[in-house]
């Protein structure tokens, strides 16, 4: 039987655009990942590394207007949203080229020997070597800054780990365009071409996370797919780490004195947020908490007439859209659930942005209220109206982790007055970021950022954006009593590679 065709399909008309490959079967999983495998070695210099990611992003660069066409074609996403996201997949492989060349992330620890400390301690050096090849899925929202050429595989190659991507169906084409561009920069630099692996097909994608010569994963996608990966990781004869984002509500707090002193301002921010890409971002806002009364009633009414102006927008595929549009009426026939702005189908392909209230006491209580508790994927939020600091309070303890959370309190709390320190603290445990007066879209590639946060949200304590994002392939090694002579270069006393190191714990730039 022959393997199944893998089509490029336009999301605003529903029809096949092109041919681009076939699923791959097992055997062309265990070559790509072999191939990926032994070409370890290669990617060892630094120097070479670093040239290598600063040539990928120059020759995406070279194929912008190809790329951002194929994905527009794929994803209807827009020009705009995609020629930026592929200048911030380019600036992140810069970004991850100059960790390479400065070796901070090596973490390098030395302590020469002590007799005199209890107990003595030996010649003892550390540093962080790669994993191996890294497993790396494709997310269907970003076809460049997480899939082919994105932060997963950006943040493996920097830390010397080859990486085969199972490319998301719903950019296929984009992806190969993707990976011929990372591979041009790999021979420019004498590496092989392996080192970036791209193979289609779910099963192809279960076979990958199966291999014994795959050494850890990283995945951007629904909570169910995500969760099978994760349990078929952890239960190989082997487990690997698993990095998974996974899903995330990414609840909103708006203080009744910020309501009272911006009500207007936070109804158009609120809009412009949950709607930017048709709703289609990880850390769209899905649950914001507002207050009763006046204040909470003008931030609603400016919340109404932002989203019923806002456009209809095209989801990725007809699934989610199908999946949207039940979503949102099976949310919206909860009892005491009104839609100020409807949510739902918007003629044969679009979809139509909304918003849903409803009383926030529903939601301090389990009951079949909990599925506003949910992450809906597309354009609509849920506003929670409170009538005391205690639901809200009681609604945030029901909270599943989230990637983000963000609080919005008046410029007198900001200043230390009311309750915006108590309410920083019971928002800090749910998320991995806490935004304060503003909206959480828009994930800044920064070495300080951290896209990750507590389960579901992701599968680890790691982050997939920022320079850390590396830590997520390394593993470290500690050499005791090592001859001098022996020793990896990056731990010799001389320090010939200039590494930043800490050495009897007294740090050395």
């Amino acid at each position: 039987m022959s393997a199944a065709e893998v089509w490029s399909v336009d999301p605003r008309t529903g029809k096949r655009r092109e041919r681009v490959a076939t699923e791959a079967t097992a055997h062309d999983v265990d070559r790509a990942v072999r191939a990926a495998h032994d070409a370890r070695a290669a990617l060892a210099d630094r120097a070479v590394r670093s040239a290598f990611l600063r040539s990928a992003a120059a020759r995406l660069e070279a194929a912008r207007d190809r790329l951002v066409a194929a994905a527009d074609a794929e994803t209807a996403l827009g020009v705009p949203r995609l020629t930026g996201e592929l200048a911030r997949s380019c600036y992140q492989l810069r970004e991850f080229a100059d960790i390479v060349d400065e070796g901070a992330f090596l973490d390098v620890i030395i302590n020469h020997p002590d007799e005199s400390a209890t107990p003595p301690v030996p010649d003892l050096r550390r540093y962080k070597v790669p994993l191996g090849v890294v497993a790396v899925y494709a997310a269907s929202n970003f076809p460049f800054a997480f899939s082919v050429p994105g932060g997963d595989t950006a943040s493996a190659l920097a830390a010397g780990c080859p990486v085969v991507v199972k490319a998301h169906p719903d950019h296929p084409a984009t992806s190969e365009l993707a990976a011929v561009a990372l591979r041009e920069a790999a021979a420019e630099h004498g590496l092989p071409e392996a080192v970036v692996g791209l193979v289609h097909g779910f099963d192809a994608g279960v076979e990958l996370v199966r291999h014994p010569l795959v050494a850890a994963a990283g995945f951007t996608g629904s909570v169910r797919g995500g969760r099978a990966l994760f349990d078929a990781a952890a239960s190989r004869p082997v487990p690997i780490p698993f990095h998974g984002e996974l899903g995330s509500l990414n609840p909103v707090v708006v203080t009744e004195s910020a309501a009272a002193e911006r009500a207007d301002e936070l109804g158009t921010g609120l809009a412009g947020s949950m709607t930017l890409g048709t709703g289609q971002f990880c850390v769209k806002p899905g649950l914001v908490l507002t207050p009763r009364g006046e204040a909470g009633d003008r931030l609603v009414t400016s919340l109404t007439g932002a989203v019923a102006q806002a456009p209809e927008g095209v989801l990725l595929d007809g699934r989610m859209r199908d999946n949207f549009v039940a979503g949102v009426a099976e949310r919206a026939a909860l009892p005491d659930v009104e839609a100020p702005v409807a949510p739902g189908a918007a003629g044969e392909r679009a979809v139509a942005p909304g918003f849903l209230t409803v009383p926030a006491a529903r939601l301090a209580e389990e009951g079949p209220h909990d599925l506003l508790l949910e992450e809906c994927f597309g354009p609509v939020t849920v506003v929670a109206r409170y009538a005391t600091d205690d639901e809200v309070t009681r609604v945030l303890s029901r909270l599943p982790g989230n990637l983000t959370a963000t609080l919005h309190v008046s410029s007198r709390e900001a200043a230390g007055e009311g309750p915006g320190a108590e309410l920083l603290a019971a928002v800090t445990p749910l998320a991995g970021r806490v935004v304060v007066n503003g909206w959480p879209t828009g994930v800044a590639v920064a070495r300080a950022q951290h896209h990750g946060g507590p389960y579901p949200a992701t599968t680890s304590t790691s982050t997939s954006v920022g320079g850390t994002a590396m830590d997520r392939w390394l593993r470290p090694v500690a050499y005791q009593s090592t001859p001098h002579a022996l020793l990896p270069e990056e731990l010799r006393d001389d320090n010939p590679l200039k590494l930043p190191r800490r050495v009897n714990g007294v740090l050395e730039a």
